[in-house]
């Protein structure tokens, strides 16, 4: 029998997430991620996190941060799961909602470059 390679408790709570979007997500990905010739995969368990966009091939996440990412106990474990992350090979790329909001396009341009131009 194999071992799974993710965290199998977490399997309802990813697709809770997957139906229930915060409105940047929702934005990022029909305005720009699903549109992309790479694919994008939603609210990925990837071992014990689940990540909010996750480019496989590309071997790059999105997140999308909201307030509590900005308080010291969510810097705390944003950074702990970063470094995890980055220890398989993962590049991270953090947005603020405010980003998402304030700044769509030029989000969507340093995912770009970072998909397409950094190869």
């Amino acid at each position: 029998m194999t071992r799974p390679i993710h965290n199998c408790s977490l399997v309802d709570n990813a697709k809770e997430l997957r139906k229930n979007l915060t409105d940047e997500e929702r934005r990022l990905w029909y305005e720009f991620l699903c549109t992309l010739p790479v694919k994008f995969t939603r609210q990925k368990i990837i071992k014990r996190y689940i990540v909010d966009f996750c480019c496989s091939s590309r071997k790059l996440i999105i997140e999308l941060d909201g307030a509590q990412h900005y308080e010291e106990e969510g810097k705390m474990k944003d950074t702990v799961r970063d470094d995890f992350l980055s220890s398989m090979g993962y590049t991270v790329l953090r947005y603020s909602n405010k980003e998402i909001n304030n700044n769509f396009r030029g989000v969507c341009e340093d995912i770009w470059n970072h998909l397409f131009l950094t190869e």
